[in-house]
């Protein structure tokens, strides 16, 4: 049995959740359920960022205090998660006194380390990022680079420096030894072109507010925010409580990071573990934003949108399908109501909906309502086959658009096949038998590779199927192979899977 552990960011709890922290978790958890599948031992983490300035003045402009604002919003990513249906295996919040305690332990190994010194910083800073950028990194007018026109601060303060510029080497070779470490090539490249361009020591303290994880060794200072957030992902694998889960779950097989903060994961992370003694991740993932209306969410821009208001609209399985179908992982993506719209109605509506609705409309009329076995040597076996290598492909890259254009491959030539073949026309017997025979494997096959993606629609087809116990328990490969249905279990049409929206 493989591990397999897989992270989210950590959400900041300044605001309430909104669809593009919802694309990064619907990808994170059908990863996660695509390796159940094949009965790997899968950890899911999850949770939210609550120290830091940034927090601290939406808590002030609130009149709560950060921890009753924490609270609130943390609260508000899990039910949003659970609408979703995201099968986490935790969910960490950064003021758990777990976490402190292991981000001091973290940050007083680096400082024994000698890798930690006190130094005087004066520079350019952006509140919601909670980064410094150099004037060479911000935007027209001083203005930063990713919060477009927004301008920076000027901040000066006595800080702890971590001498990143001592593992400029190191992180070379690591990525020239371990190309695929982030994915895909153009994060890579854009990693290492920021390497190659000298590494500069970063502040890991703040002494101008207390509301983060006080340092060990002088309690005048918090950690900055990053220095607080990224240790979340050691904390939840056992680091410092439990030296064997530790063992087992680390290093992490993906971190799953929008590209914005790519740098955070790809360059200061595998530099802070370096110091401390521990191993890099293994994959760092970066995907592009998913815009609205070409433009980056934004609480000031007012073009958030909230996943349940798509739930209310799609359901649960319409929302996953189209996170995870509409973007290619890497490129930015434009959502759009009227292209959710599309896309529901021409693959799930027309493509699966119609071909489930046929096969149980014809097996009821033609079949007396109980499936027939499939064939042997059938011309659906062959890509039924295909489709699950390609698919599989697509999970381990990971893009799961590319592994769902696979898996509704089966579902259009079963479609095609069974137009070709016509059985609503013909007599009951044995032609029908075999045609339909095929579709119903077909759709088997179909409900266990797209149960990733719909893990509530795949179920209701198992159930209409009559196959016995949860889809998710099924284990792949050997549950796609050609034949696993075995003839004479009865097929319930029910109401449609997925009714057109107007």
């Amino acid at each position: 049995m493989a591990r397999y552990y897989v992270t989210t960011p950590i959400y900041y709890v300044n605001d309430a959740p909104h669809i593009g922290h919802a694309y990064t978790t619907v990808i994170g958890d059908a990863l996660c359920r695509w390796r159940r599948l094949h009965d790997d031992d899968v950890f899911f983490l999850t949770g939210t960022d609550e120290h830091g300035l940034k927090m601290l003045r939406a808590a002030e402009a609130q009149g709560v205090s950060p921890l009753e604002l924490a609270d609130r919003n943390s609260a508000r990513f899990k039910a949003a998660w659970d609408e979703l249906d995201i099968a986490y295996d935790q969910f960490i919040r950064t003021t758990e006194p777990r976490h402190y305690a292991s981000v001091q332990r973290f940050l007083q190994t680096i400082y024994d380390n000698g890798d930690i010194e006190l130094r005087t910083y004066e520079g350019l800073y952006c509140v919601p990022c909670e980064a410094y950028y150099t004037e060479d990194e911000a935007g027209p007018d001083t203005t930063c680079p990713i919060h477009t026109g927004r301008p920076l601060e000027l901040l000066q303060e006595e800080n702890y420096f971590f001498l990143l510029s001592k593992y400029e080497q190191r992180l070379l070779d690591f990525y020239a030894a371990n190309p695929g470490a982030v994915y895909p090539e153009s994060r890579r490249n854009e990693v290492l072109g920021f390497i190659r361009g000298g590494l500069q020591d970063i502040s890991v303290s703040r002494t101008s507010f207390d509301w983060g994880v006080p340092l060990p060794w002088d309690e005048k200072h918090v950690a900055w925010v990053w220095f607080d957030a990224l240790p979340n992902y050691i904390t939840a694998a056992g680091y410092g409580d439990d030296p064997a889960a530790f063992e087992k779950w680390w290093p992490v097989d993906f971190h799953l990071v929008g590209k914005d903060i790519i740098r955070f994961h790809a360059v200061y992370w595998p530099a802070m573990l370096m110091s401390a003694g521990l191993e890099p991740p293994l994959h760092v993932a970066a995907h592009g934003w998913l815009l609205v209306g070409g433009e980056k969410m934004s609480k000031t821009k007012l073009n958030q949108i909230a996943p349940g208001d798509l739930v209310a609209d799609f359901g649960v399985d319409g929302v996953r399908y189209h996170f995870l179908r509409d973007v290619s992982f890497g490129p930015d993506g434009d959502f759009s109501y009227e292209g959710m719209v599309a896309r529901f109605n021409a693959d799930l509506a027309n493509q699966l909906g119609n071909l489930f609705s046929r096969v149980a409309t014809v097996v009821t009329k033609k079949c007396g309502g109980v499936a027939p076995r499939a064939q042997e040597g059938s011309p659906l076996e062959e890509v039924a086959a295909e489709v699950y290598e390609a698919a599989a492909a697509g999970w381990a890259r990971p893009n799961p658009a590319e592994a769902l254009e696979a898996t509704w491959r089966l579902v259009r030539e079963t479609n095609a096949y069974l137009e070709a073949n016509e059985p609503w026309k013909a007599d009951p017997g044995d032609a029908v038998d075999v045609v339909m025979g095929d579709a119903v494997e077909a759709l088997r096959i179909v409900a266990i590779l797209a149960s990733p993606a719909l893990p509530t629609i795949s179920q209701q087809i198992w159930e209409r199927l009559s196959l016995p116990g949860l889809v998710a328990d099924q284990r792949l490969p050997e549950a796609a192979t050609w034949g696993g249905h075995p003839g004479g279990l009865a097929v319930e049409k029910g109401a449609p899977l997925f009714p057109r929206k107007g």
